[in-house]
């Protein structure tokens, strides 16, 4: 769904994660326009597998309306905490997470848990982005190995820091791989780490955020618009469809079963963005859980098109040479990462952003707002589906 080989202007847009080998890893956030209509798409590049995937978003609202799950507004709480709050942010090294850092560290209000795949990458690019060393930790998570998130958490714990927020923006974006690449279990690479890994990661935090005594607990997820049909970006093909969840039943595996989710045949482009899918469906379903339970507030966001960004690095000169004005001056939804690393950041603090269930994004004036999910993303029947194949998928069931 990322670019076309036979389009000039590509249709879709990435966000960024930290990069291992030869896919590469990178923070989440999108917005594109594909030459037929408007796309958007979030990335990021995995080093040890191969992959590399591109989503196209457009700077449209939804174009239909689409039941969303029940959203309630965070009662004001009464006790109060001087400490830092604490947040954890995946794929902190490089592009919206290391935007979002720096934004929340520079609050001095919070400090910065960067759950990075690469630690020399993201303690050099803390410094070279002026975070304090008093406003951060760089912590080994590599969400494409269930075993790495486990280890992780015990790790987390082990330094007693109370964890008040988390932030799921690590991604694997693979839009021009025609064979599947896997995780360490043996999962296709894009749904297994953007999916699986920060599934498992916030079903094991919720017991640790529930022991916060911070006056806001937020758990947020980067979604993306090219994961929903109502919008024209969401339309541009191949468009992300979940189907009966039999692939992802099945394993994944490509062996005993297909690599993609609705056991069709491989498409990089669209396992990225059912991944997001996957990824909006899950904080639903936290919402129905665990909000009144917990009154952790759930949300998922789309903080805009990022279009100059290192998660092009691996396509045509053409596309890199050209998406940015494209963006900047015909979609006009060109947004930088310094922004969107703000509007992330907004998520996670600002008192008028504590409703759960909702799924933000942002206007030509950078007003955020209430969006509406596209019918499958908002499927409550496919979400409880979902949780339930994926609990048994990482060992929770």
């Amino acid at each position: 769904m990322a670019l076309q080989a036979t389009s000039i202007l590509p249709s879709a847009l990435c966000i960024h994660k930290e990069g291992r080998s030869n896919a590469s890893l990178k923070d989440t956030s999108l917005f594109g326009v594909a030459l037929p209509s408007n796309l958007r798409g979030d990335s990021w590049n995995s080093q040890t597998w191969k992959k590399e995937k591109v989503v196209a978003v457009g700077p449209i609202r939804a174009q239909t309306v689409s039941t969303t799950p029940n959203t309630t507004q965070a009662a004001p709480k009464e006790k109060k905490t001087l400490r830092k709050g604490n947040v954890v942010i995946t794929g902190a090294s490089s592009g919206l997470g290391l935007a979002t850092a720096k934004a929340l560290a520079e609050t001095g209000k919070w400090h910065v848990i960067m759950a990075c795949r690469d630690f020399l990458k993201a303690e050099r690019a803390a410094k070279k982005v002026g975070i304090s060393k008093a406003n951060y930790t760089v912590m080994h998570l590599d969400l494409a190995s269930l075993e790495s998130v486990r280890q992780f958490v015990d790790n987390l714990r082990r330094s007693e820091k109370p964890i008040d927020c988390l932030v799921c923006n690590a991604a694997v974006y693979l839009p021009t791989a025609k064979e599947p690449t896997y995780t360490a279990e043996g999962f296709e690479l894009s749904v297994g780490t953007n999916h699986l890994g920060h599934f498992l990661l916030s079903r094991l935090l919720l017991d640790d955020m529930k022991q916060s005594d911070f006056p806001s607990k937020r758990m947020i997820i980067v979604g993306s618009i090219t994961g929903n049909t109502n919008t024209l970006a969401g339309n541009v093909p191949p468009k992300a469809n979940l189907g009966d969840l039999r692939g992802l039943a099945a394993g994944l595996d490509g062996v005993n079963s297909s690599a993609m989710i609705d056991g069709g045949e491989f498409d990089g482009a669209k396992a990225y963005k059912d991944s997001k899918v996957c990824n909006m469906l899950t904080m639903q379903e936290l919402h129905r859980r665990y909000h009144e339970e917990t009154e952790i507030t759930f949300a998922s966001l789309y903080p805009g098109c990022i279009a100059e960004t290192g998660l092009f690095r691996n396509h045509i000169a053409l596309f890199r040479t050209l998406f940015p004005p494209f963006q900047k001056y015909i979609t006009k939804g060109y947004v930088s990462e310094e922004e969107a690393g703000k509007r992330l950041a907004q998520v996670v603090f600002d008192p008028s952003l504590t409703k759960s269930g909702v799924y933000w994004s942002w206007n030509k004036n950078s007003a955020s707002f209430e969006n509406q999910l596209s019918k499958e993303a908002s499927d409550t029947e496919k979400a409880r589906k979902l949780w339930e194949v994926s609990e048994k998928l990482v060992g929770l069931a």
